[in-house]
Formats: C-alpha cells, sequence, structure tokens
C-alpha cells in the first residue's frame, strides 16, 4: 500500500511513523486510520524490534479532521462508530504491542493526538510542544484512552482539570505532572528519540515486552495479584535467551548483544 497521509521507514530494527498531513496539523483522518491500520502486521513482525511515532511539520496531531475532507461522504458520522472501528483498535493495538513504543512529540498534541501520544510507553516531547484536552470545547468526552491515562498518569484532580477546562499544557509542565517522560531542545528530540528508538531496538526486547505487560496488569490488580504477574512473568524471562545473554555480559563486563529470544 502506498501512503499519503503517513510515512513509514524500518531500520536497525526502528520502526519510525511520521503522522503525515502537515496542512490539517497531521488530524487524523479516514486515510490515515486506513494507512495505520494497514502497517498494524508489519509492526506486530520480528523485524520490527522498537516503534518510534512522530509528526511531520509543526504539530504531532490536532486530533480527528472534522471536516468533511476529514470524515469522508458528506461530513456525517456517529462519534462511537469511529471510535469502534478506528481509535479504539489503534490504541489496544500500541498497547498490546509486544515492543516499546515511543512518542516524539514534535509540536502540539490535542485531542484524540494527545491520547496517541500518552498511548506510548516512553514519551518524550520538545519543549515548545504543547497538550490538549480540546473535547470539552466543541462538547465532546475526552476518548481514545485519555480517561484511561490522564488519572493514571496525573491522578484524578489533574485529570478533571485538563478535561473539564481544556488547558493548554506546555511540554515542560506535562513533564511536571508526570504525563511525559522527557522534554529535549526543539532541534535535540528527534535525534534523541531516533538514538533512544535505536538502544531499545538492540536491547532484550522480549523483556521489554514482559515489563510493558506487568505494568498494564498493575493498574487493575491488588497486590497479591500483580505478585503472582511478576513471578509469572519474571519465570517467563528467566528462561530467555537474552537473559543468559546479560548475565555472561556482565560477568564479562562486555556490552550485551540481545536478540529478542
Amino acid at each position: 500500500m502506498a501512503y499519503t497521509t503517513i510515512e513509514f521507514a524500518l531500520d536497525a530494527g526502528v520502526a519510525k511513523i511520521t503522522l503525515n498531513r502537515p496542512d490539517k496539523l497531521n488530524a487524523f483522518s479516514n486515510v490515515m486510520h486506513d494507512e495505520l491500520r494497514d502497517l498494524m502486521p508489519t509492526l506486530s513482525s520480528n523485524e520490527v524490534r522498537a516503534v518510534l511515532i512522530t509528526g511531520a511539520g509543526r504539530a504531532f496531531g490536532a486530533g480527528a479532521d472534522l471536516s468533511p475532507d476529514g470524515l469522508g461522504g458528506d461530513g456525517e458520522f456517529d462519534a462511537g462508530e469511529t471510535l469502534e472501528r478506528d481509535y479504539n483498535p489503534l490504541i489496544t493495538f500500541l498497547r498490546n504491542l509486544d515492543k516499546p513504543v515511543i512518542c516524539a512529540v514534535n509540536g502540539i498534541a490535542a485531542g484524540a493526538s494527545m491520547s496517541l501520544a500518552l498511548a506510548g510507553d516512553i514519551v518524550l516531547a520538545a519543549k515548545s510542544a504543547s497538550f490538549l484536552q480540546a473535547f470539552c470545547h466543541i462538547g465532546l468526552v475526552p476518548d481514545a484512552g485519555s480517561t484511561y491515562f490522564l488519572p493514571r498518569l496525573a491522578g484524578m484532580g489533574k485529570a478533571m482539570g485538563l478535561a473539564m477546562l481544556g488547558d493548554k499544557i506546555p511540554a515542560e509542565e506535562a513533564e511536571k505532572m508526570g504525563l511525559i517522560w522527557k522534554t529535549y531542545p526543539d532541534d535535540e528530540l528527534m535525534p534523541a528519540a531516533e538514538k533512544l528508538a535505536k538502544k531499545m531496538a538492540a536491547g532484550p526486547t522480549k523483556g521489554y515486552a514482559l515489563i510493558k505487560k506487568a505494568m498494564n496488569a498493575s493498574l487493575a490488580n491488588d497486590l497479591q495479584s500483580q505478585l503472582n504477574i511478576e513471578r509469572d512473568y519474571q519465570r517467563e524471562a528467566g528462561r530467555t535467551e537474552d537473559f543468559v545473554e546479560g548475565v555472561a555480559a556482565f560477568f564479562a563486563k562486555r556490552p550485551a548483544n540481545f536478540k529478542g529470544r
């Protein structure tokens, strides 16, 4: 499939996805959803060991494109249907993907695009970037996972303010709130994100996948249930080739050569 609203590149195990509608601030369209959906089997393949998502131009993404051009057809749409068909499968896919997902937020991340960023495992942002729960300004409810991510990342008090007031949050404030991992000067964001993605792609990706599963499970578990999950996943991790290699490299005082197995 020839992509028109995203760019895709695979290098050294890093799958880089660039949302590419800069004239529309990379707002989601039906075509973009189709192209992201088409890409999912590739992201799940053994060739990919880490995923990096960013935006073209001056935005990470402006949320949903509500224009007729973005929606397709006559512009009429069922908001619940488009979530069920497009956004929810995308967010679920990224959260369940058995490899790290890094989001490099290069500009405004608004609405569902902010949800997409928060779905990443590691979120980096340019200092000039900002985050906006824009839904309340048009009478809608935060979606694409935002009502799930916000209370868990920022606490209920901050989550309510973000969702109901819709203030634009600068990247450095988002970092202080715990919404994202780190901020960088604008010209350092992509070099830092690409370096991190390559480092993680060369890391113990089987272990990363188990960390991701354990962290996701913890959000709904009591302590004993989570201790049991840690036991089970640690048993699985301890049987990987990467564990054997990691221990050998530690004692030999050399870099580990992880294979993701």
